[in-house]
């Protein structure tokens, strides 16, 4: 149980009611900030404005998804109301606090670093991403089904990258029928890839790879689909590019040869918010348990 544990929850969308379900469960200490308009019948909870002196007791600290912009707004999609993080709101909290996000800017990291706070970034733990994998991939392919005129089944279909998401986008393919083409960069992982049953390739030979594909769903937050390897790919192609922003993919090169090219980071929180809220949730409430008998051994 969490009972004493202060926790607040500043901003963040739908993924956000699951872990404020799990926090109450748990009987921890809740307080919403950005919450204004959200009308869901939370029991044991208060809705607070975002001052350092709301912050002064609290344990821990969830932001949303992607904890704060380049300069420290913090998006909610139940208020109207600005949310800028400051400096003051972080030095306000106790030593013993930590921040948690799913990934962090430069400047939340800065913030944290300067008063010494511990910032977990959720999105870097295995047992999260492997999770949300899954509706990554579910995402990936719905949005394929959606802007094609043909089927999986028997497409020929790209998956560069073969790290979390990329294993589960491709087993996820190859179950639906789909002709599996591997982009890796490790000779471990073209062993790894040719073994479930895909084709590898390593990624330099990208270009003469690209020339028959029907999909390309890319998971590397790198340049790698450049215009280069666009001017080689078929005119039917689809590319998914579900790397964090700006992406992977030439965009502007891709409009300028007709081909469809998709931006698609964060689909988790937009496809399945609540599986994917329930991920966080789970990961959440497990390393604050953690702490706190990590906290009572000390004592």
């Amino acid at each position: 149980m969490l009972t004493g544990i202060q926790v607040a929850l500043i901003g963040g969308d739908a993924r956000q009611l699951e872990v404020i379900n799990k926090c109450t469960e748990l009987d921890a200490s809740v307080v919403l900030i950005g919450f204004d308009n959200l009308q869901n019948g939370f029991s044991g909870i208060t809705k607070a404005e975002l001052t350092p002196m709301v912050l002064e007791t609290i344990d821990a600290v969830i932001l949303p998804a992607v904890g704060t912009d380049d300069k420290g707004f913090v998006e909610s999609i139940f208020s109207t109301s600005e949310l800028l993080l400051t400096e003051q709101h972080i030095r306000a909290l106790p030593k013993h606090a930590k921040v948690f996000t799913g990934m962090a800017k430069p400047y939340l990291r800065n913030l944290c670093a300067q008063s010494s706070i511990q910032l977990i970034e959720l999105f870097d733990l295995n047992e999260v991403a492997i999770y949300n994998s899954i509706p990554t991939a579910e995402g990936a392919i719905m949005m394929a089904i959606q802007n094609t005129d043909f089927t999986i089944h028997g497409s020929v279909s790209m998956v560069l990258g073969f790290g979390r998401t990329g294993i589960t986008l491709a087993r996820t393919l190859y179950g639906l029928g789909a002709k599996v083409k591997v982009g890796v960069n490790k000779p471990e992982y073209f062993a790894r890839a040719l073994e479930m049953g895909f084709t590898p390739f390593y990624t330099h030979d990208l270009y003469a790879q690209a020339a028959n594909i029907d999909l390309l769903f890319n998971t590397i937050p790198s340049m790698i689909v450049t215009a280069q390897i666009i001017a080689n790919i078929p005119h039917r192609a689809v590319i998914i590019d579900l790397a964090s922003k700006p992406g992977g993919t030439d965009f502007r090169f891709a409009e300028k040869r007709g081909i469809k090219a998709m931006l698609a980071p964060g689909l988790p929180g937009i496809v399945a918010p609540k599986t994917a809220g329930r991920i966080i949730a789970d990961t959440l409430s497990r390393m604050i348990l953690e702490d706190e008998g990590q906290g009572r051994k000390a004592e």
